[in-house]
C-alpha cells in the first residue's frame, strides 16, 4: 500500500491536475478532498486538452477508481456538465464515485455569494462566485443539503423548503431582491439525482477498503495552501482546507494511513484574486512570464498576477503540510531569461523575515529579499532526463531545495503528461 497526497503550495494554480494525472498512472484510485467547483484543473494528453473542476484529473484513466470526497462542495449544474463533456469525448465515466456525505451548492449559495461580494467594494476577496464559501458557511451552520439528503426525497424537499424560505426572507427583506421558487428547483434537483444516483457510495469506506487491500491511493487537493482557511492569507482564502491534513477530513481517512505528501510548486509564483503579493512582478518581466506561461485562470479565465518564486512561503507549505517532496512545475516557461531571481526572505522595518507572517499588515509591508541564479536560453521542453538539461537550470532546482529544506520529485518542462522528469520514486 501507497497513499500519496498532491497539495498546493502557493495560491493555486501550480498545475496540480498534471501532477494528478501523472502520478495516477501507478494509482488504483484518486481522491479529490476540498474545494468546488471554483478549482480548475487543466491536463493535456497527447495534444488533447482537458479542463476539469470537479472531477478527479485520474479520470482521464479507465481503469482508475475516481472519488469525489466527502469534504468537495458540489455544484450538481456543473459536475452533470462535466459528465457530458468528458463523455461526448470518449471517456469512460462509469468509474466515477460520488461521497453520499458531501454537501450541495445550490443556485442561492451562487446569488449570494454575488451580492456578498458586491457589498465588499473596496475589500471585496477576488471570489470566483461560484457559491464555494455560503456552501461551506452552511455546513458549518448545520444547514446545509447533502447527496445522501438529495436521494430522499422526501427529505430533499422538507429541508429545501426549510432552508428557502430562510434564504427568500434574506434576499427579499435584506438585500431587496427576487427569491427563489421551491417547486423550480426541487424538479432541477430531481434530475440531477436520477444521474448521478447510480455513482452515490459512502466514499470514506470505500477509500479505506482501497488502502487496506493494498491498493495506491492518490488524494488530490484543489487550491493552494495560502488559500487554506486557517494557514493561508485570511481573509483572501478559500472555505476550506487544501493542505494535507484537509485530505484525511475531507477523505474519510485517518492521519496515520497517508503515507507521502507531494507539493506542487511553479518555478515562480501566480496568484488570481486580491490580497498582498511579496513578489509580484508588475512590468515587463511580469507580463512575459504571464504570456509564456499561459496564466489565465480555467475556471475564470482572468490573468494572474505573476512574479519570482517565494521561498518563504514555500518553507511555510512544507511545514503546515509535512511535504515529503516537491514536484515543481513550468521550468520551461523561465527558459530565456538572462537572470532569474528567488525570494529567500523578507526585509520588514529593517528585519529580515526568512517564515511567513501571519498579519496581512506586515505582509503588505515585506520586501522581497532576493538571491540571483543565471538563466538558460534554449528550450526545455523536449528533454526527458535530468541530466541533459542545462546546468544553469540543474543549479536552480538544487538552490530550490536547499532554500525549502525538501527534495524535489519531479520537474515539468511542458503542459503535457510527458513532459515530465521523475527524479525520485513517488510511487
Amino acid at each position: 500500500m501507497s497513499s500519496v497526497v498532491v497539495v498546493g503550495t502557493q495560491w493555486g494554480d501550480e498545475g496540480k491536475g498534471k501532477i494528478t494525472d501523472f502520478l495516477a498512472r501507478k494509482a488504483h484510485m484518486v481522491v479529490r478532498y476540498q474545494g468546488g467547483s471554483n478549482a480548475g484543473h487543466t491536463v493535456v494528453v497527447d495534444g488533447e486538452e482537458f479542463r476539469l473542476h470537479l472531477i478527479p484529473s485520474g479520470i482521464l484513466y479507465e481503469d482508475k477508481i475516481c472519488v469525489i470526497g466527502n469534504g468537495v462542495v458540489i455544484e450538481l449544474g456543473v459536475l452533470v456538465r462535466e459528465l457530458q463533456y468528458l463523455q461526448e469525448r470518449g471517456k469512460n465515466t462509469s468509474n466515477l464515485r460520488i461521497s453520499d456525505n458531501a454537501h450541495l451548492v445550490m443556485p442561492y449559495h451562487r446569488r449570494l455569494d454575488e451580492i456578498e461580494e458586491e457589498q465588499r467594494g473596496e475589500d471585496r476577496l477576488g471570489t470566483t462566485k461560484r457559491g464555494i464559501g455560503p456552501a461551506y458557511r452552511d455546513k458549518a451552520a448545520r444547514f446545509g443539503l447533502r447527496v445522501c439528503d438529495l436521494l430522499e426525497r422526501e427529505t430533499f424537499r422538507k429541508k429545501l423548503a426549510t432552508r428557502l424560505e430562510q434564504v427568500n426572507h434574506l434576499l427579499c427583506q435584506v438585500y431587496g431582491t427576487e427569491g427563489f421558487d421551491l417547486e423550480e428547483m426541487e424538479a432541477e434537483f430531481r434530475r440531477y439525482a436520477d444521474i448521478i444516483e447510480p455513482h452515490v457510495v459512502d466514499t470514506s469506506l470505500i477509500i479505506n477498503q482501497a488502502l487496506d487491500a493494498g491498493q495506491n491511493v492518490l488524494f488530490e487537493g484543489a487550491q493552494g495552501t495560502l488559500l487554506d482557511l486557517d494557514h493561508g492569507t485570511y481573509p483572501y482564502v478559500t472555505s476550506s482546507h487544501p493542505t494535507a491534513g484537509g485530505a484525511c477530513i475531507g477523505a474519510g481517512v485517518g492521519p496515520t494511513k497517508i503515507d507521502r505528501v507531494i507539493g506542487v510548486t511553479k518555478a515562480y509564483t501566480s496568484r488570481v484574486g486580491d490580497g498582498p503579493f511579496p513578489t509580484e512582478l508588475t512590468g515587463e518581466t511580469g507580463d512575459w512570464i504571464r504570456e509564456k506561461g499561459h496564466e489565465y485562470g480555467t475556471t475564470t479565465g482572468r490573468p494572474r498576477r505573476c512574479g519570482w518564486l517565494d521561498t518563504v512561503i514555500l518553507r511555510h507549505a512544507v511545514r503546515v503540510s509535512g511535504l515529503t517532496g516537491l514536484a515543481l512545475t513550468r521550468l520551461d516557461t523561465l527558459g530565456g531569461l538572462k537572470e532569474i531571481k528567488i525570494c529567500r526572505g523578507y526585509r520588514y522595518r529593517g528585519r529580515l523575515l526568512t517564515e511567513f507572517p501571519h498579519s496581512l499588515d506586515v505582509l503588505k509591508e515585506c520586501e522581497p529579499v532576493y538571491e540571483e541564479v543565471p538563466g538558460w536560453d534554449i528550450d526545455i521542453s523536449h528533454l526527458t532526463d535530468y541530466d541533459d538539461l542545462p546546468v544553469e537550470a540543474k543549479n536552480y532546482l538544487q538552490r530550490v531545495e536547499e532554500l525549502a529544506g525538501v527534495k524535489i520529485d519531479l520537474v515539468s518542462i511542458g503542459r503535457e503528461r510527458a513532459q515530465t522528469i521523475s527524479l525520485h520514486r513517488v510511487f
